[in-house]
């Protein structure tokens, strides 16, 4: 086995929640945390909870702002994602639980953002309303989820070539945490859950990945996308295609950076 099928399947076969916080995190979503916090407004003293928290990558991000003094809480419905993210601060509280249910009180909370975890809910407006019942008033929210995946070349580059080798079936299995990259259709689920005033921002930062195989390696092992859905030999074929295919996004070091812009939803609660 040479070097990089070895590295693909020591990755695949890691946990799904070690591979998206050794993985994703650092190459994708670590510097979200003070785009969400600023658009929050959280700030030191404060009562912050993170919905869909996964492995904490913002909530340690809130915690190091409103600490000490105040609380971060992070809650996410995979027990596997949550055991990840209590080795990372003894200060923030971790409850396990689903969006759609919030399991405290009304009016408890400062703050309430969440980070790309929307897309994914079984009733994005019933979490929508959750989140904003729990605020208190002059509270504030900040919801982030991908923009669509055409305003993002690199991973709009991946997905047409998973249409090309395999079918749109598997490129729509790739573009799952993009379907709600519309400014409209975020606007009515505010609309759905009562939410007033809702504004709805676009922000930009830069998806970086050590090389092209690192990439591809770790789209292997995400359970929430093609995890599963290709066989070795179909990886291996999306490996030697992701060479051209990625080549206007490497450096002269072989590493990958390009474009991934975010829409968040901000609001204030009267």
């Amino acid at each position: 086995m040479n070097q990089t099928l070895a590295a693909q399947t020591e990755t695949a076969a890691r946990a799904p929640a070690e591979v998206y916080d050794e993985e994703f995190v650092p190459a994708v979503f670590s510097h979200w945390g003070p785009v969400l916090c600023d658009a929050a407004g959280v700030t030191s003293g404060q009562r912050v909870l993170d919905v869909a928290c996964g492995t904490g990558a913002l909530t340690v991000a809130v915690a190091d702002r409103v600490l000490p003094g105040g609380a971060a809480l992070g809650l996410d419905a995979n027990a596997q994602m949550l055991a990840v993210a209590r080795r990372k601060h003894s200060a923030i509280e971790w409850f396990e639980g689903p969006a759609e249910s919030l399991p405290f009180e009304d009016a408890t909370f400062d703050a309430v953002v969440s980070q790309f975890g929307l897309m994914f809910f079984t009733d994005r407006i019933a979490a929508l309303r959750e989140m904003w019942r729990v605020l208190r008033p002059g509270g504030r929210l900040a919801v982030a989820v991908c923009d669509d995946v055409e305003h993002s070349p690199g991973y709009a580059s991946l997905a047409a070539l998973l249409d090309r080798l395999f079918g749109k079936r598997i490129g729509d299995a790739f573009r799952a945490p993009f379907v709600l990259g519309d400014g409209d259709a975020l606007r009515a689920l505010c609309t759905g859950a009562d939410i007033a005033n809702a504004r709805i921002v676009q922000r930009h930062r830069t998806v970086r990945f050590a090389s092209i195989d690192a990439l591809v390696s770790t789209e292997r092992a995400c359970a929430w996308t093609l995890g599963g859905v290709l066989d070795d030999q179909q990886f291996e074929k999306l490996r030697r295609e992701a060479q051209s295919t990625f080549a206007p996004f490497i450096d002269t070091c072989g590493r990958v950076a390009f474009e991934m812009p975010a829409l968040i939803i901000t609001a204030t609660k009267n």
